[in-house]
């Protein structure tokens, strides 16, 4: 209950987009928290999301991209995996409302009689429930500053109850505590040659048409805004000069916090909210930027995958690689492969370079057969390879056709009456009947196989990682498979359930059940991740020349 929590004064800081969406709020969002966290000041972050889906876990990865999946299971916004990145921070369900959890919250509360006698409506009564996921955080997280973003754009209208609420909270916990921030486009016209600031003119007065006045603007381009521009954004939106920050795209989203504390967002947040913060010390970020912006050897990666058209669908996997690639001073040539294309060319044609193959998750049965055919592909020529809950199935499925030398072993998602059901339903899900919330979410702990490549790879016997799936490896198959060469060396602690398993007399195959992505950082790459790259990077391919030697002690 809301009025059990701990009071707490934090400041909130409202994050809104204008002119179009996908406008970068949410990597705004993450570069504040880490410039702010860089000052020594506590942050949380909430996303929400004017959909009216509960959650976006029934929702297809080619509409919302990837699931983010917090530590105690809620299936969030991708955003969630930026902030959690980006601040070095873990987040729960409490970080991510949508419109579909805030409109169930208020009829719950109508049929139970919370509101016997009145009429309910958005204004107060959607708007009170918005607020109270804000002070529920702010309790819970006993953070100094809050910081909220609004998704879609302004002026859609599943957003309006949202920035109803956020114009609220300046009056119910003083204007000293409330900061607006406005994101926005400025498109540029070829047929001109000049950036257009019409656009964000007409989103910051939608803004201030509903009573919010922003006290910063920041303003995306894909090149360098004159210093004109800000004077006459400043002038027309009413916004301190040195408020207005141009924010260009760079070549990698790491750099961002650098940009925004370079004008001077830092200082300027501190002032307004009049927070006690230090001295700002992004000198190991900066660090972090100037290897990831340093040419290095690249490393040929096939992700193979059913959603590659849209890459935000794997977007915690690419990142993750990128950290790995980081930490072995290489960069990453990551190759797009469709699963379904794998079905109809040559596994050698398409895999030919790939010095490392990653498969990760997904549901339905289309392109699975690409994938068994990707899996097949590295355990006959001893590429590394890595599988991510459905990628872990994919592994079993080809070892078990292989020992069987049959193609009927399978899974009963994608062939129920399968003779062979080496992966099958959880026990729990069988008597199931909804699909949303109901998967095996969130963290489980996990044992490791001393001396297994995952137990090296960890450096500790006991971990706990992040779940999202229904289907698991049936135990009945358990002896077959490992006389086919299969180790399971994570294990549920009852030793029930195969989290992890690997093979025999291969370089690297290790696949696992959970989603390590969600736990990579830049600064500190995921260990099953980290050592998949450290596998690869030493595979040779076609074309492929081994390195030469750099000193003259190396010369002797």
């Amino acid at each position: 209950m809301l009025q059990d929590l701990v009071p707490c004064m934090s400041k909130y800081i409202f994050v809104t987009g204008g002119v179009v969406s996908s406008v970068g709020k949410g990597i705004t969002v993450a570069s504040i928290g880490n410039i702010l966290k860089s000052r020594q000041i506590s942050v949380s972050v909430q996303k929400l999301d004017p959909y009216l889906n509960v959650d976006p876990g029934t929702m297809s990865p080619y509409q919302h991209g990837e699931v983010f999946v917090t530590q105690d299971g809620a299936e969030t916004d991708l955003d969630l995996g930026n902030y959690e990145r980006f601040i070095d921070i873990e987040l729960t369900a409490d970080s991510n409302a949508t419109s579909g959890q805030i409109y169930s919250s208020v009829i719950a509360k109508e049929r139970r009689g919370d509101f016997l006698g009145g009429t309910i409506q958005v204004v107060p009564h959607v708007t009170t429930e918005i607020k109270d996921r804000f002070r529920r955080l702010a309790e819970k997280s006993q953070a100094d500053v809050i910081l909220i973003e609004v998704g879609g754009t302004v002026g859609d209208i599943e957003g309006q109850p949202f920035l109803e609420a956020i114009r609220q909270m300046k009056k119910d916990v003083g204007h000293d505590n409330v900061l607006y921030v406005h994101v926005t486009l400025l498109p540029y016209l070829n047929c001109t040659q000049e950036l257009k600031t019409k656009p964000t003119q007409h989103s910051v007065n939608e803004l201030r048409r509903i009573g919010i006045q922003p006290d910063v603007i920041i303003c995306r381009s894909d090149i360098p805004i004159p210093e004109g521009i800000r004077d006459k954004i400043s002038l027309f939106c009413d916004v301190e000069r040195q408020a207005v920050i141009p924010l260009p795209t760079v070549p990698t989203i790491y750099e961002i916090p650098l940009l925004l504390e370079e004008m001077g967002l830092g200082q300027l947040i501190i002032d307004k909210l009049s927070l006690k913060g230090k001295r700002a010390d992004l000198t190991q970020w900066r660090k972090l930027v100037e290897r990831i912006k340093t040419p290095h050897e690249p490393v040929n990666i096939a992700l193979v995958g059913k959603y590659v058209e849209l890459n935000d669908a794997y977007f915690s996997v690419r990142e993750a690689l990128c950290h790995a690639t980081l930490f072995h001073d290489r960069d990453i040539n990551l190759f797009w492969i469709h699963s379904e294309e794998l079905e109809k060319d040559s596994s050698d044609t398409l895999l030919r370079s790939a010095q490392g193959i990653i498969v990760p998750g997904g549901f339905g049965i289309r392109g699975i057969e690409g994938m068994i055919r990707a899996a097949t592909y590295a355990r006959e020529n001893k590429i590394p390879y890595l599988g991510l809950c459905l990628g872990l199935h994919v592994m079993v499925i080809e070892l078990a056709r292989h020992a069987l030398n049959s193609k009927e072993p399978n899974s009963t998602e994608f062939a129920p009456d399968t003779p062979y059901p080496v992966i099958d339903l959880l026990p729990e899900q069988k008597k199931l009947q909804d699909k949303g919330g109901t998967m095996r979410l969130g963290n489980y702990p996990c044992q490791l196989l001393p001396n297994s490549l995952a137990a090296r790879a960890y450096g500790k016997n006991i971990i706990h990682e992040r779940h999202r799936h229904r289907f698991e490896f049936n135990n009945e198959f358990r002896t077959l498979l490992q006389e086919a060469g299969m180790i399971y060396s994570g294990l549920s602690p009852d030793g029930k359930l195969v989290e992890i398993c690997e093979m025999t007399n291969h370089p690297w195959m290790v696949s696992c059940q959970f989603h390590p992505e969600f736990g990579s950082r830049p600064d500190r790459p995921q260990p099953l991740f980290r050592d998949f790259i450290g596998a690869a990077k030493n595979i040779l391919r076609e074309g492929a020349q081994p390195a030469l030697p750099l000193s003259s002690q190396e010369d002797k």
